[in-house]
């Protein structure tokens, strides 16, 4: 049978882990900071991933955007020979083994990855026993719980998770508005952390929410690991004309324990665990109401996807776009600022989109009707223009 190149973009092996042959590369070049190639390859994997058609020749690809040279290359090798050699190089490459080892720990990034591998540290047991190394408080954490905070959360735990943080938040907060965003929010049935945004109709309190909402976690016994970044949100000093993966709203980067017994169908996790709870991640952000549908298509992803409406925000529409707002290059000001009335019906939609089976994605649809564009509904989901 010909080998292809599928819907699931080009994988390597049978094994899910090592994943797909374009995200590998693009891993890779993330490692060693060389972020055009690195941004290429990820345009290249999102290109393929939304087709509704599986590529049997390269032919095929010819009229598709965000294919170069080297991508159409691996594609090709894939296609004539089922693998990539290049990528199966990398696999067993030692310094791509270290570097993906280490970067899987909560609190470790490439540059503290590069560190220890060059002073010659290739595990975890090197890292822990070595008396030179000196762990954060969060990387401390990342190596306590590791077991399950690198294990994929599900939906169900997700679902539980937001409404302990939602009652949390309603017992200092009785009009806020708790938002589950991330790829939970595109429909993903797993995830790597929770993502949440929460927010009150009072512009100012949102400030001051998260502290006492920690300490109603702390006081419940259920949290593990705390990281509060204050809000540093000031107009005067955006728009920001460089990508930012981080906006500059208070936030939370949480560990919580989660018991089984409130999760519906139980906890994802590994075979033989007898605790009865598990770790997971929970990041929290807290915008002003009047931000808040831009802070929910901000943090509804995927990264590769706010790369590119931000891209065609800018090239096509003359505009910035980011977490904050929405701005006109021409005047030198913010082109639209959601009136916290349009902010609160952008938080009714949400919650009730349950019961009228609007998607999240639509939800954050004022943000869209201004750039004069839509969202699909897939999961990895693009833009297009109307």
């Amino acid at each position: 049978m010909k080998p292809t190149c599928s819907v699931s973009c080009c994988k390597v092996t049978e094994r899910s882990d090592e994943g797909d042959a374009f995200e590998v590369l693009a891993e890779n070049y993330e490692f060693n900071n060389m972020d055009g190639q690195c941004l290429a390859f990820r345009r290249a994997a999102s290109v393929l991933k939304c087709l509704p058609w599986v590529v049997w020749c390269l032919g095929a690809t010819q009229d598709l955007p965000c294919l170069g040279q080297h991508t159409k290359e691996v594609m090709e090798e894939l296609l004539q020979c089922g693998r990539s050699f290049e990528v199966e190089e990398l696999l067993s490459d030692e310094r791509y083994q270290t570097f993906k080892l280490f970067t899987s720990v909560f609190g470790v990034g490439p540059k503290t990855a590069e560190k220890w591998f060059c002073r010659g540290l290739r595990s975890f047991n090197d890292i822990l026993t070595d008396p030179s190394i000196h762990l954060n408080r969060m990387q401390q954490s990342g190596f306590l719980h590791y077991g399950d905070i690198s294990r994929a959360v599900s939906k169900a735990e997700a679902v539980s998770l937001r409404s302990i943080i939602d009652e949390a938040v309603h017992a200092i907060a009785p009009a806020a508005a708790v938002a589950l965003t991330g790829g939970f929010c595109r429909g993903k049935e797993f995830g790597h952390d929770v993502d949440l945004i929460v927010t009150t109709p009072e512009l100012g309190m949102e400030e001051s929410l998260l502290p006492y909402v920690t300490d109603e976690l702390k006081k419940q016994g259920i949290l593990l690991y705390c990281d509060y970044q204050a809000s540093t949100f000031d107009m005067r000093k955006l728009p920001n004309h460089h990508f930012e993966a981080m906006d500059h709203f208070s936030k939370c980067f949480l560990i919580l324990r989660l018991e089984g017994s409130q999760v519906e169908g139980g906890l994802h996790c590994a075979e033989g665990d007898s605790r009865g709870w598990r770790a997971v991640r929970v990041d929290l952000v807290s915008p002003p109401m009047d931000r808040y549908a831009f802070a929910l298509l901000g943090w509804t992803g995927s990264r590769q996807f706010e790369r590119d409406l931000r891209k065609f925000a800018r090239k096509e529409r003359g505009m910035l776009l980011d977490n904050h707002a929405l701005y006109d290059k021409k005047k030198g000001r913010s082109a639209k600022r959601l009136s916290c009335k349009q902010s609160r019906e952008g938080c009714k939609a949400y919650q009730r989109g349950g019961s009228t089976g609007e998607t999240p994605c639509h939800r954050s649809g004022p943000v869209s009707r201004f750039l004069g564009g839509q969202r699909s509904d897939s999961p990895d989901h693009g833009v297009a223009a109307s």
